[in-house]
């Protein structure tokens, strides 16, 4: 029993097709891309240009090696060279979703707040950086970076997901976000959200199977929007625990229960679920 144990134990990793420790590597590649770009996550940041260099270069060539050990070591260089052309936008990007988080929470003060201490905006963050690879068709350490926010943060984004600007997720425990979603801009969402598929079936694997978020929309607490054909107009607000499989209007109200705040709302639709 030991040696034939032995043997399929051999064989298994002799067949593994990922280089050891690739876990690891996509977990280090996400938190020097972090320290790079925000301060916040460095021990000690200097403003030394040369310093700065030298993370630069430590950093491309940590991102060629990580896609190397997944895809042929020829295109891992050019891929490489764009996840790091890449970064200022992506830091562009999360200053708006920073902002966002932060102007929009009476209980956050200030930007420098939210970035060291607002686990939506380091899952934000890290799908960011996630959606570049992913985007260039590397395969698994775009999950992989993913999966580490996962863990640290409780939100689960698929690298896949298409992201506005100025997004924000507040409290954000539980926020589960499907590969083809589309999210707007300035979108705001709560803890325990999902934008998750109606079927799962593995031949749809190709097709869109996640909502699309309009723009500044507001989704609260718990509710659930589901469905490829399922699009959220601009400027709808969805109440929590709401559980959603069609398409509402721009300007709506989608919430639970069927009681009406008695406040005036614009003129928005108003559905009752």
């Amino acid at each position: 029993m030991t040696a034939s144990f032995a043997r399929t134990v051999i064989a298994a990793r002799e067949a593994h097709p990922f280089a050891a420790h690739l876990r690891e590597r996509a977990e280090v590649l996400v938190r020097q891309s972090l320290q790079l770009l925000f301060p916040h996550f460095g021990a000690a940041p200097t403003c030394d240009g040369q310093a700065v260099d030298a993370e630069l270069t430590s950093l491309k060539r940590l991102a060629d090696e990580t896609v190397a050990s997944v895809m042929p070591a020829e295109s891992a260089p050019e891929i490489a060279a764009r996840y790091m052309s890449a970064l200022a936008g992506v830091r562009e990007a999360l200053l708006e979703d920073a902002d966002a988080l932060a102007s929009g929470d009476p209980a956050a003060h200030g930007v420098d707040e939210v970035i060291l201490a607002y686990p939506g905006f380091l899952a934000t963050a890290v799908h960011r950086l996630a959606h570049v690879l992913y985007g260039h068709a590397v395969p698994l350490v775009p999950r992989l970076m993913s999966e580490w926010a996962h863990r640290e943060t409780g939100i689960d984004i698929h690298p896949g997901a298409t992201i506005g600007h100025g997004f924000a997720i507040d409290h954000g425990t539980g926020v589960v976000i499907g590969e083809t979603t589309h999210i707007g801009d300035r979108v705001r969402v709560y803890q325990g959200v999902t934008l998750g598929a109606l079927a799962v079936h593995k031949r749809l694997a190709s097709s869109k199977r996640h909502p699309t978020i309009g723009n500044d929309v507001v989704i609260y607490a718990n509710a659930t929007i589901l469905g490829g054909e399922t699009v959220v107009g601009n400027g709808t607000i969805i109440g929590g625990n709401v559980w959603l499989t069609h398409s509402v209007p721009p300007r709506s109200r989608v919430q639970f229960e069927s009681t009406v705040d008695a406040r005036p709302v614009d003129d928005g639709i108003e559905f009752h679920i």
